[in-house]
This record gives structure tokens, C-alpha cells and sequence, in this order.
């Protein structure tokens, strides 16, 4: 349903702020997917023990608690894995591109052991049709894994295999946010060009809609209710977790200002002071492109999570998406639409199949 939202106007938005308002909000390499587990859990559980989609959510809650073991011992597990030295994050500076593209980026082998010791941790707990998957996964060569990342990181769905696809997006996720951390630490030195000023090894593109790290879509975006950054928006990278600012006045995917409206899953009458609407997650949708993005607000729900409230809000995507707007976000643990019927490579041997 349609709420009313008054948005804030950069000057009111700067105000509040108190001060510089951080362009970037790095991931917090010991509680990103840990935070989001405990939130699966909580909306899977709690006041939302019917939810349509629990045993998913409580599922993907177990998938985010792998990803949070397997972030924690990258550093040291996989301490060779390479990254862009400093004049590869200078010249992406000067041209106004990610350091970390992600469709082009050399992947390091070790995102496959990752993905691989995810495999072996989630399938004792695992439900039957999710144990399927993760056994043809570990049935996988690497040149199909390979395959599945690009389908993936370049938004291609024809080869995708979707049942497998959560888990072959989670190893991703931790590698890219774990390279990103690296990089931002100064391990091969910071890049020395002036687009990201002060030496720093990220900063902004040309392309404002893309995270400026990876060059991924945004799954939501969220409004921060601490520190310097009180009463902003930030996107939240698909990828990376990265978060990157974003004016509220402007639409994600068009940038424009005229024609925003909010809607939410509320009742019209549900709202708090001033008639403003307190849903805690909301589709942004504009007119003039015809695109939404969710917008997840902390000051509502301090648990929020960019990735979780999406996944457990799909109703929301449903209702904006019959009104005729186009999802402009990505989740990558639940993807929308088919892939093609012809594939691209041939899948992975079935386990059960005798040669």
C-alpha cells in the first residue's frame, strides 16, 4: 500500500548530519554476515513465526552464519590471494571505474575453496532439497564453477543453475567483501591519484548508481540513524557489502527528483508522528524510469539488514512489480526470473549417476 513520506531536503539531511557526511561505509569483516544471520533468524522466528517463508529464511540464516566462518579465516587461510597493486587502483582512479570490477575481475582460486568449505560445513543441517544442491556443487569441476560466477557477476541468467546459485553468490560475497577490506587496509599500498583524494584506495566513479568498489547493483538501500552519517541514505552493494551515499531526494537507478513515491506493506492508517509512515522496509518507486529499490530505515528498526529485510519482504516486490515498476536492486540469495532454456555449458554430474 501507498505511504505518505516526507523527505528530508539536503540541507535538512546535512543539518542533522552535524557535519561531512562519509561518501563510503566499509563492512565490518567480524559481524556483516553475522548480523544479517541473526536478523534471518529473528524474521524468520520471533513475531514472524508464520512466515510464508521461515524455513527459507531460517536456511539462509544458516548459509550468512557460513559466510561469517569463512570471512573470519580468509585473512589467514587464503593470505595469497591477490589483489590490485597500486598502480592498478591509480589508473581505476583516474578513469573514474571500480578498482574491484566485478564481471572482469581475475578471480583468485581461493573464492572455489571457500565455497567448497562453506559446502562442507552447511550440508549436515542442510533440508533435503538444499543437500541436493550443495552435493552437486561438490560434484562441480572448477571451469563449471567458474562459468556459474560469471553467469552470475554479469547478470546473464542463460547457464545459471538457480538451485545452486545461493551458494556459488555466497562464496562471492565473502570474497569480494574480503578483498575489498584488504585493499582498503593498504596491504599493496594506497592509490596515489586525486580522483579519490587523500591516497585513498577507493572513492567516487562515474557511474553513481554502481558501487564504487565492485561496480555491482545495490540489493537496498538503508537510512543510517548513528554518527555522522544520522538521516542519510546509503546504498548497500549486492556484492561487497559496501555502502555508498546516495541523496534521498534522488531515484537510485535514474537519479531523478521529481517523481518519487514510497509504498510499503503497512495499512494506509499505520503511521507514527506527523502521519509519516513507520515500515521499517519500503519500495521506492519513480515515475519517471520506472524502476524501485527498497530503502530499509534503522531509526524504524535498528536490526534492519539491506539483505534479510529483502528477502523476507517479497510480498512488497510482488505488489510494486503488478503496478508495473521494474526492480532496479539484486539479491543474490534469491534471484528473480528464469534462465534460459538452452544452457550454456553442461551442468555438473549428478552424484547419483554411475558412469
Amino acid at each position: 500500500m501507498t505511504a505518505t513520506v516526507r523527505v528530508m531536503s539536503p540541507e535538512e539531511i546535512t543539518a542533522m548530519a552535524g557535519g561531512e557526511t562519509p561518501f563510503l561505509i566499509w563492512p565490518e569483516r567480524s559481524t556483516v554476515f553475522a548480523l544479517r544471520a541473526m536478523r534471518l533468524r529473528q524474521l524468520g522466528q520471533g513475531q514472524n513465526s508464520g512466515h510464508a517463508m521461515r524455513d527459507f529464511l531460517l536456511f539462509m540464516a544458516d548459509l550468512a552464519h557460513a559466510q561469517q566462518v569463512l570471512a573470519d579465516a580468509f585473512p589467514t587461510r587464503f593470505s595469497s590471494t591477490a589483489l590490485p597493486d597500486a598502480q592498478a587502483l591509480d589508473q581505476a582512479a583516474k578513469m573514474g571505474v571500480p578498482p574491484l570490477p566485478a564481471p572482469d575481475w581475475p578471480r583468485d582460486p581461493a573464492w572455489r575453496a571457500g565455497l567448497r568449505a562453506m559446502l562442507s560445513d552447511l550440508r549436515a543441517g542442510a533440508p533435503e532439497v538444499a543437500r541436493a544442491a550443495i552435493d552437486r556443487l561438490a560434484a562441480a569441476d572448477d571451469a563449471w564453477l567458474e562459468t556459474q560466477a560469471d553467469c552470475l557477476l554479469t547478470g546473464v541468467m542463460r547457464g545459471l543453475d538457480m538451485a545452486t546459485s545461493p551458494f556459488v553468490a555466497a562464496a562471492l560475497q565473502v570474497y569480494f567483501t574480503h578483498l575489498v577490506l584488504a585493499v582498503q587496509a593498504g596491504e599493496h599500498g594506497p592509490a596515489s591519484g586525486p580522483t579519490n583524494g587523500g591516497g585513498q584506495p577507493f572513492g567516487r566513479i562515474d557511474d553513481v548508481t554502481a558501487c564504487p568498489c565492485c561496480g555491482s547493483r545495490p540489493t537496498a538501500s538503508i537510512t543510517r540513524s548513528a554518527g555522522q552519517a544520522t538521516g542519510q541514505r546509503y546504498l548497500h552493494c549486492s556484492l561487497c557489502s559496501t555502502q555508498w551515499h546516495m541523496l534521498r531526494i534522488k531515484c537510485a537507478h535514474c537519479l531523478s527528483e521529481k517523481s518519487l513515491a514510497y509504498q510499503s506493506l503497512q495499512a494506509a492508517d499505520a503511521t507514527g508522528a506527523a502521519g509519516v509512515s513507520s515500515a521499517p522496509v519500503q519500495a521506492e518507486t519513480c515515475d519517471d524510469c520506472g524502476h524501485y529499490l527498497k530503502i530499509v530505515h534503522t531509526d524504524r528498526d535498528a536490526q534492519v539488514d539491506p539483505v534479510a529485510d529483502d528477502l523476507a519482504t517479497v510480498t512488497l516486490d510482488l505488489l510494486v512489480s503488478e503496478a508495473g515498476k521494474q526492480r532496479h536492486g539484486v539479491n543474490l540469495m534469491l534471484l528473480y526470473g528464469e534462465p534460459e532454456p538452452e544452457r550454456a555449458t553442461d551442468p555438473p554430474p549428478d552424484p547419483g549417476e554411475s558412469n
